[in-house]
């Protein structure tokens, strides 16, 4: 048997997956009508919408099959994922890579398998729409464009999902998206033992923008800092917008030299971004708040941003006095 290799970005991969906020949830009609669909039309057993998770496979809708999850190890759709186009094993036991595997030896034995992979945006793909076999079966070029639009009407649903954890101007995380996204990355550092900072943002006189220069262009500011901020921290960071000028963003893994690395590189990319624009006649200025998470004290998210809000507002002041 052979272990499904991990994609070369994981990291993201499996940062937009947790974002959807899907896992571990309640069966969906629009998802379930899909794999029922998908069973009648194939002739086949089983049909699933699974993701990919960390350690795991996960699936959202079940036709045929009460096995919610699997360890990704031996799951098939991991492979899947590894592509953009469809995954096919026409007869397992003509595979070495399976021919051994648990679920072709043991329920639900497994000869037959083909998986669609589910992609929400460049090469980023959570899971998967498959269709499964105990008979060996080939699948014609027309059965397999057929796949192909199930797949697609599967990315569909899942792109209403993310929209809600999308901020729609700025289009990183949103509140929800962020605070999901927040939450496990917390509960990883804390059982690893590893540190996390919370950066809690706030553009200084934005009002003044929008007054002076028209809410077009205060929501181009917005737009602008968020591509300052996804410039300055790193891809495994968590970049969000609270809402109005509001940003947060969540350092894990990083000690304080490093923190203090990312603010140095955030001024510089903005003093690039201000000295590129004057022509605006304004420029892009924030104050900050810099939490590093306790454990002991910070027993949710919300008690972290709170913090973070209050640091912030401190910073604020402060520039007021002066």
């Amino acid at each position: 048997m052979k272990a499904p290799e991990h994609p070369k970005n994981e990291d993201i991969r499996v940062a937009a997956l947790r974002s959807l906020d899907i896992l571990d949830t309640e069966p969906e009609e629009r998802f379930d009508r899909l794999t029922r669909i998908a069973k009648r039309l194939f002739g086949v057993p089983i049909a699933l919408v699974s993701f990919v998770d960390i350690n795991r496979q996960w699936s959202k809708s079940s036709q045929g099959i009460e096995l919610a999850e699997t360890p990704r190890d031996i799951s098939f759709c991991g492979h899947a994922i590894l592509g953009d186009d469809i995954f096919i094993i026409p007869d397992t036991l003509l595979d070495d890579r399976f021919l051994d595997n648990p679920l072709v030896i043991n329920e639900p034995r497994i000869r037959f398998y083909a998986g669609v992979p589910l992609i929400i945006s460049s090469e980023i793909r959570v899971g998967t729409l498959c269709l499964i076999d105990r008979e060996p079966r080939i699948l014609s070029e027309e059965d397999q464009e057929l796949l192909r639009d199930l797949g697609q009407m599967a990315v569909q649903d899942l792109t209403l999902v993310q929209l809600a954890t999308i901020d729609e101007l700025t289009q990183i995380s949103n509140r929800r998206g962020f605070s999901t996204l927040a939450i496990h990355a917390l509960n990883l550092c804390k059982r690893m033992k590893r540190p996390a900072s919370l950066f809690f943002f706030d553009l200084d006189f934005f009002k003044e923008i929008n007054d002076r220069f028209g809410h077009a262009e205060g929501d181009l500011a917005l737009i602008n800092f968020s591509k300052i901020l996804k410039d300055a921290f790193r891809e495994s960071d968590v970049v969000g917008r609270l809402g109005g000028d509001e940003f947060v963003a969540l350092l894990t893994n990083a000690n304080q030299s490093e923190t203090n690395l990312i603010l140095y590189r955030l001024e510089k990319v903005l003093q690039d971004f201000n000295n590129q624009n004057k022509s605006r006649g304004y420029e892009i200025v924030y104050s900050v708040g810099v939490v590093a998470f306790d454990p002991s004290k910070h027993l949710s998210i919300n008690d972290l941003l709170a913090e973070g809000d209050r640091l912030m507002y401190e910073q604020k002041r402060n520039k007021r006095i002066k």
